[in-house]
């Protein structure tokens, strides 16, 4: 692998191996709707978490699908025939799917199309300084996403249950978690209803304005 610069110039790192799990699964019971096929500004949000981890300097990017199937180039999808059990069976499908040679995944989930890569970014750096678990804040409050170093994968699979992904591993390991600050570059609102489709969508319309011109 090339070397690869994280942040704006912080480091450079050859063989660098930070993953990317999106979680995609869900039937978006209170949207009406599959949550990864919803569209906005043109692009699916499934396709914008891609891309927000490819952006923010995960490689590869695995998407966890369940309620509907995705394609997308250039990234590496996985049924979880579970799905329907919460996002804990989602977590542990996509673990078990990463490269061996990956030695940290950042996972983010398909229903927060606020957050920016730069949030991506921030997390690989404080990696990259020493931490095994990093979460993005926003105002000092933890969301996502979140980076957890491959020693920690068995125990975060293992305390993934229900739909509860990560959120278990966090709180019974708090003092390996690094909080690394993102609300100046990035919102974590969830997308849950038509109300929130409609807010975040505007949001993005106008924090995007000139995305498709010339």
């Amino acid at each position: 692998m090339p070397e690869q610069s994280i942040g704006p110039g912080t480091h450079h790192v050859e063989h660098l191996h930070v993953a990317g799990l999106l979680l995609a699964a869900g039937k978006g019971s209170r949207l009406g709707q599959p949550k990864a096929l919803v569209e906005i500004a043109g692009q699916t949000l499934v396709a914008r978490g891609a891309a927000l981890l490819h952006q923010g300097g995960a490689d590869p990017v695995v998407v966890v699908t369940g309620a509907v199937s995705v394609n997308l180039p250039g990234v590496v999808t996985v049924h979880n025939p579970d799905w329907e059990t919460g996002m804990g069976s989602s977590l542990r499908v996509g673990l078990a799917t990463l490269p061996a040679d990956s030695q940290a995944v950042v996972i983010a989930l398909v229903d927060q199309p606020l957050v920016g890569p730069q949030s991506v970014r921030r997390l690989i750096s404080a990696f990259l300084d020493g931490a095994g678990v990093a979460v993005a804040c926003y105002d000092g409050q933890p969301r996502n996403p979140v980076l957890i170093a491959r020693p920690h994968w068995a125990d975060a699979a293992a305390m993934a249950a229900g739909d509860v992904g990560a959120r278990a591993f966090l709180r019974a390991n708090s003092g390996l978690v690094t909080a690394v600050e993102c609300g100046d570059i990035g919102m974590p609102d969830d997308l849950d209803t038509r109300e929130d489709l409609r807010r975040i969508a505007e949001l993005i319309r106008r924090s995007e304005p000139v995305a498709n011109q010339g």
